[in-house]
């Protein structure tokens, strides 16, 4: 609270400063406590990452973080420009080329891979390296990569640490699957979408994946239907069923998996019954497909927690692990609502997520809690005009060559598309968005290129980190490194261990405890690290 309560203070300071014409001494004054700030950054916090929780704006922007920060302070009654989104108070940023090694503009599969497997690897990769084919089987078997999250829980008995996933998409979507899946194609979310020759080459689907994992303590998200068989209806809408055809119920087989001191809830009222205190394991599906956008949250009928809501309850159940945890959160759907190129529920969302890091910071101490804000890729949305100070970041500018206005966000490609629409084709003209409420939940951003879903972009997107080691984002970095950090941070993999005295490196990577913790400790690296 304290620091949702500082943001709305400097966003108050700034409004009064802007009411009295921005003096010199208040853009003085600004500037020099961000400068004692950064003074104070000099005692790097080389502690050993206790908890790591990762946050990943799916199709988060620069764009989309700067124009939601505005639309934060503005729905706090500002002019918003002057706004902080709570991880633009970290203290080291870096940026990340977010490239595949066969594209250009990445997917949201192999990008995952890159920062959770520590690989890059092709468009539709989960958890597996680039030497296979996309839909390929057999040619990704000797190429699955492990996760950071495989990592923490089976990090030897003196660093296994509690783990979970939380996605508004479902979870066996791309990025929310490569913390525990290897599929050579990201399609293959349950078993019907399997082609014969991957069965036969004993590749399993992502939903089965899951299910077979465990050690993952907290799933929270979207995707009933992969996990049910399509002889069952589903609990919500009941004119609608699984899509399985093995005849296997992996929630019933999860249920069975965690008898005691588990719950699986699949929707709002069974999620607030659940006591962290009195439950280890956690399992939620809250919609067939993707989870509701936060704009259109209230209006589900069964009832969603938010992401922010999911969040503080993951970490909750997960603290309890004197070891510490790893937690990846997905805003999954800022990027769905880029591709319909309906921009409010996309800035909605990350907003949402922001409200989720503020939970985060809230429950944990940074002097041993590593967390990163970051994105897979980009979109093709962009900020552009001469709109006044304070002009509404969802709505219109006048003055445009034809004498027609347009909005401030637009998109180089989209369903939006101007000549697709009814007054272009009558008139040869853009359409007249004066009578228009472009803030609003459906409306459709117009776009350069006619398309049926916008595309991804190629530019860099930000690394915000807080908390231990988190001055290792210092520039710009190939997407894969993100993984290498939280390893060397969290102890984990082949990531160097933090210690009191200077550790020696041996040669497989990790590190010797030195005293009493030596035998345990490389005991248990021998067993599953340093099988090289």
């Amino acid at each position: 609270m304290a620091f949702a309560f500082l943001s709305l203070m400097l966003s108050f300071g700034a409004l009064i400063e802007l009411t009295h014409g921005q003096s010199q001494e208040f853009w003085n004054t600004q500037a020099l406590e961000t400068l004692n700030e950064a003074l104070s950054l000099q005692d790097l916090n080389k502690n050993e990452a206790k908890n790591i929780i990762f946050f990943l704006g799916d199709g988060m922007s620069l764009t989309t973080v700067t124009a939601a920060r505005i639309l934060k302070g503005q729905l706090q009654g500002n002019p918003g420009e002057e706004t902080f989104l709570s991880w633009e108070n970290f203290p080291h940023t870096g940026l990340s080329k977010t490239y595949n090694t066969d594209a250009q503009v990445a997917d949201s599969a192999g990008t995952a891979t890159a920062f959770f497997c520590g690989v890059k690897s092709y468009s539709g990769a989960i958890g597996v390296d680039g030497t296979g084919k996309r839909g390929d089987c057999a040619s990704t078997l000797d190429g699955y990569v492990d996760s950071v999250l495989k990592e923490a829980n089976l990090a030897g008995m003196l660093h296994n640490k509690a783990t979970g996933i939380v996605s508004t998409a479902r979870l066996t979507h791309a990025t929310p699957a490569c913390t525990y899946a290897h599929a050579a194609d990201r399609n293959w979310e349950n078993n019907r979408d399997l082609p014969d020759d991957a069965v036969e080459n004993g590749c399993t689907d992502i939903a089965s994946q899951l299910i077979d994992h465990p050690e993952i303590q907290v799933a929270l998200g979207g995707g009933r239907r992969e996990f049910l068989p399509n002889t069952e209806n589903d609990p919500e809408y009941t004119s609608t069923s699984g899509q399985r055809t093995d005849e296997r119920n992996l929630v019933d087989e999860w249920k069975a998996e965690h008898p005691t001191k588990a719950a699986y809830v699949w929707n709002k009222e069974q999620f607030d019954q659940v006591d962290p205190e009195n439950i280890d394991f956690l399992f939620g599906l809250f919609e067939p497909s993707h989870m509701q956008y936060e704009a259109f949250r209230e209006d589900d009928l069964a009832g969603e927690p938010s992401i922010a809501d999911m969040t503080e309850k993951a970490i909750r159940i997960l603290r309890k692990n004197e070891k510490g945890f790893f937690l990846a959160v997905e805003g999954g759907r800022i990027d769905h609502a880029h591709h319909a190129s309906v921009a409010y529920n996309s800035l909605h969302d990350t907003l949402a997520m922001d409200e989720a890091v503020i939970r985060a910071l809230e429950l944990t101490d940074t002097s041993d809690t590593l967390i990163i804000v970051t994105a897979d890729h980009s979109h093709t949305v962009a900020f552009a005009g001469y709109p006044d100070r304070g002009n509404d970041i969802l709505g219109k500018i006048d003055g445009g060559t034809d004498g027609l206005p347009y909005t401030t966000l637009g998109y180089l490609n989209g369903p939006g598309g101007t000549i697709t629409s009814l007054s272009f084709a009558a008139n040869g003209r853009r359409p007249n968005l004066t009578e228009t409420e472009t803030n609003s939940r459906t409306h459709v951003v117009e776009s350069l290129v006619p398309l049926g879903s916008e595309t991804h972009a190629g530019d860099d997107v930000p690394i915000y980190a807080s908390g231990p080691f988190a001055h290792l984002f210092h520039t710009v970095h190939e997407q894969n490194y993100i993984a290498h950090v939280m390893r060397y941070a969290g102890c984990l993999g082949n990531g160097r261990m933090v210690c009191t005295d200077p550790p020696e490196i041996d040669e497989c990577g990790g590190a010797v405890v030195h005293k009493l913790g030596f035998i345990l400790l490389a005991l248990s690296f021998l067993i599953h690290y340093c099988l090289c």
